[in-house]
């Protein structure tokens, strides 16, 4: 799972920091951030709950490889994918909160629906 984006930083580390934000994403349930990582987080964050729509061995292999929380892993197998198991796609929405103060970034929210 490559992100789309470079925001700024080499490979290895912008993984990382997208990995983080969606294991605080899927913990929390909404997170605040850039708007242009949020909308990268969106796309990664909805793969993992599609994936873990379907519970099956190799699909929690799969998650467990991204998300780096076990328990996060289990919540989201648990408690998350089963309450969109009868929706296609749209499990977060992003509202915009304006610029952030210091260097003037557009700020959002990503929550899960």
């Amino acid at each position: 799972m490559t992100p789309k984006k470079k925001l700024g930083r080499p490979p290895t580390k912008r993984l990382a920091m997208l990995r983080a934000l969606v294991t605080f994403l899927l913990e929390n349930g909404k997170i605040e951030t850039t708007v242009t990582r949020a909308k990268e987080v969106r796309s990664l964050a909805e793969k993992m709950i599609t994936i873990a729509k379907v519970n099956t061995l190799h699909n929690k292999r799969m998650v467990m490889s991204f998300i780096t929380k076990r328990e996060v892993t289990i919540k989201l197998f648990d408690e998350i994918a089963p309450k969109y198991s009868d929706k296609n796609g749209g499990y977060t929405r992003i509202t915009k909160l304006g610029p952030r103060r210091g260097d003037g970034a557009e700020m959002s929210i990503i929550e899960l629906v």
